[in-house]
């Protein structure tokens, strides 16, 4: 017998939202995080999957380098309209 205990799940990550754009696409960050690019392969932000108790958001970020922090844009219901705050934003 082992003395060794699990005292965390592993993160299992969850599957890369379909975008109805074009324009952009997603590249995984991590298990809950993906970068969000443009045609042009520039990041115009990032897309964060969080539980909520009416079910699944999606937050748009975008990463502020001075600081190394996220800074929010927004939480949605929907992944394309936080891909569109992006975009627009």
């Amino acid at each position: 017998m082992s003395d060794n205990l699990i005292t965390s799940l592993p993160e299992v990550p969850y599957a890369t939202p379909d975008l109805s754009s074009p324009r952009e696409h997603l590249v995984r960050a991590a298990p809950n995080l993906w970068r969000v690019v443009d045609r042009s392969h520039r990041v115009i932000g990032h897309l964060r999957l969080r539980p909520d108790p009416l079910g699944m958001r999606y937050r748009a970020e975008r990463l502020h380098l001075a600081t190394g922090s996220f800074q929010l844009v927004g939480d949605f219901w929907r992944a394309d309209d936080a891909v569109s705050a992006l975009r627009n934003g």
